[in-house]
């Protein structure tokens, strides 16, 4: 059974920082990229930032030169480094893996096979 596991979550203040991390267990897969979505109460998911293998990303613009994605192709692994947390932030951040070719674009959740159940960010002002 593949499981998906996102933990660094927490409650932190406008300013500050955390660091996201995504890893995967129960498969002998080598995912083709990794993500991050994002989803506040009340809203849809939404795309944060995704990494593919071959090196290149892909960032949502409310996020861009404030989160960084990076994490091991080997491993299946990914993390999310969150500088400068706004109250906008605030969201259940759930891990997503590609492992099969996909037409999707990076930020459709169709193009991911698996999911974590996600980890709470909360970011006060």
């Amino acid at each position: 059974q593949v499981q998906v596991v996102e933990s660094g979550g927490g409650l932190v203040q406008t300013g500050d920082s955390l660091r996201l991390s995504c890893a995967t267990s129960g498969h002998n897969f080598r995912s083709i990229s990794m993500a991050w979505f994002r989803q506040a109460p009340g809203e849809p998911r939404s795309f944060v930032a995704n990494i593919k293998w071959s090196g290149s990303t892909n960032y949502a613009d409310s996020v861009k030169g404030r989160f960084t994605i990076s994490g091991d192709a080997a491993s299946n692994t990914v993390n999310l480094q969150m500088n400068n947390l706004k109250p906008e932030d605030t969201a259940v951040y759930s891990c997503a893996v590609q492992i099969t070719s996909s037409y999707y674009y990076d930020t459709a959740p169709a193009r991911y096979d698996y999911w974590g159940q996600g980890t709470q960010v909360t970011v006060s002002s």
